[in-house]
């Protein structure tokens, strides 16, 4: 079985994340994962957290000469901001009491979370549950990608709006995905773009901030991932519960999603075709690649809704934890939009959930024997 657990919190000495269960013999490519780091970084609409971080991976175990071994890969990507924190967030030497948080803000994990551990201060429950956790699953996906690509499946993913800023023609093809890497807010088109930044910034100068929707695309899956059987082991369930996961994500849709709700089903099923050279196809994605809870071969098609980001430059109004009485909630540095950010994540979660299922249907304990094995259903 393969999967990966993290830790570490935001301003504390490093994150960290353990996987499980990739077999031996892939090769892994630290740039690659590097690269994908700073993607998760990079965006209109950040804030200054990302100008002190350049996250790396620090691999401990599990890799030899580029290679997996098949035992855990345990690994590290450093905080550099842990050096301005050090007084408070040392393992047994920190303050407990240092810039102490006692105004939960409205949006956030931090007063549920405060009352559910029993805390006397927001700032552990903060911590963790801040999206900088995001740059372990990112590490962690992107090592799943490079056993994926192995087998021809590539991911990408874009923005489709933001605040009130939207792609008009979402009819695109995957190549045109790339595109979105060259944009601030990861948009494939120019205009739609500039209207992103707009709202970002008409939302900045009003100590606000936004939230959207990304979508991630996957081509090359085999027929057959996920099962009909029981209801946990469809690839939807397990896709949806890894994306809403994610910190801020407050809706997942596959294919048309809720659109279809709004159709009849003559123009919502997808109907089936079949020749000799690619045996069975369909003409239409509306499903987004998963029927019945298990990928069909079509591309799949997933969209996040993100909510906006909790921490306010004008903040909302709280209660102070110690006197109840009514105060403005605590303001962190915090960006305006994290929107492109999260098309990342969502992409390397997407990632790591699909090889997931791939591992249950084709895993074995080595890459040499996952090839004598792969025979995809056609």
């Amino acid at each position: 079985m393969l999967r990966y657990l993290t830790a570490g919190e935001s301003h504390g000495k490093a994150l960290m994340g353990i996987i499980e269960g990739l077999p031996a013999g892939v090769f892994i490519d630290k740039q690659r994962i590097d690269h994908d780091l700073a993607r998760r970084q990079q965006g209109y609409g950040r804030g200054g957290r990302m100008k002190i971080e350049k996250d790396q991976i620090e691999v401990l175990s599990g890799i030899r000469g580029g290679v997996t071994t098949g035992s855990p890969v345990a690994y590290l990507i450093m905080n550099r901001d842990y050096e301005n924190w050090q007084e408070g967030m040392d393992p047994f030497q920190g303050d407990v009491n240092y810039k102490r948080v006692s105004h939960p803000r409205p949006g956030h994990a931090d007063l549920t979370g405060m009352l559910k551990y029993g805390l006397s201060d927001v700032r552990p429950i903060l911590e963790r549950s801040s999206a900088r956790e995001t740059a372990a699953r990112v590490a962690a996906g992107s090592i799943a990608r490079q056993l994926l690509n192995v087998f021809g499946v590539q991911a990408a993913s874009h923005v489709i709006q933001i605040g009130q800023a939207a792609l008009e023609n979402q009819s695109i093809s995957f190549d045109q995905l790339a595109e979105a890497e060259l944009s601030p807010v990861r948009c494939i088109s120019k205009t739609t773009e500039e209207a992103m930044i707009e709202v970002i910034d008409e939302a900045k100068a009003a100590g606000d901030s936004l939230g959207g929707i990304v979508e991630v695309r996957v081509k090359g899956l085999p027929r057959g991932l996920g099962s009909h059987v029981q209801w946990d082991r469809k690839l939807d369930t397990q896709l949806a519960a890894a994306l809403m996961s994610i910190q801020a994500i407050k809706g997942v849709e596959i294919g048309d999603g809720f659109l279809s709700a709004t159709k009849p089903g003559s123009q919502v099923h997808d109907e089936i075709y079949y020749s000799e050279k690619n045996g069975y196809y369909r003409m239409t994605n509306h499903a987004g690649g998963i029927e019945g809870g298990m990928s069909n071969g079509e591309e799949l098609v997933v969209r996040c809704a993100m909510k906006p980001i909790p921490t306010l430059m004008k903040p909302l109004n709280t209660v102070d934890i110690d006197t109840h009485e009514s105060y403005e909630a605590v303001k962190e540095r915090s960006d305006t939009c994290a929107v492109p950010a999260a098309a990342v994540v969502a992409e390397l979660v997407t990632v790591f959930t699909l090889a997931q299922a791939f591992m249950e249907v084709f895993g074995k304990d080595s890459l040499e024997e996952m090839r004598r094995c792969w025979k995809p259903l056609r």
